[in-house]
């Protein structure tokens, strides 16, 4: 059963989509910021990774290429809210594999999952 890393600021945000995927037959692990993400990373070692742009403490795009110089092979997909379309080409010009928008429909958030994973 692969095991996704959701990371976001928003505590319901997190803990939908942690629901979402558990129906799915995912494990899942949650982060609030991008330095516990990092953390976590180290730790529990995630398939794939949910990461949300915006947030405190450190951004997702900042979180996202640490996570890259830890692992060259980390599987993340970016969380975004709609505007955001230039930080999601850096994003992907980073590494990420896809990305969602939110409101997120949950058939796209495991459309990424699936892509990210395969």
């Amino acid at each position: 059963m692969p095991k996704i890393m959701v990371v976001d600021d928003a505590a319901f945000m997190r803990m939908k989509c942690a629901k979402l995927l558990k129906e799915n037959g995912y494990d899942v692990v949650e982060a609030g910021n991008g330095s516990e993400a990092i953390e976590l990373y180290k730790s529990e070692s995630p398939d794939a990774v949910l990461l949300d742009i915006t947030m405190p403490d450190m951004d997702g795009l900042t979180a996202l290429k640490h996570l890259r110089q830890l692992d060259s092979n980390a599987r993340v997909a970016m969380v975004t809210a709609m505007g955001q379309q230039a930080i999601v080409v850096d994003a992907l010009k980073s590494g990420a594999k896809d990305f969602v928008v939110k409101p997120f429909a949950a058939e796209r958030v495991l459309a990424a999952v699936k892509k990210i994973l395969s």
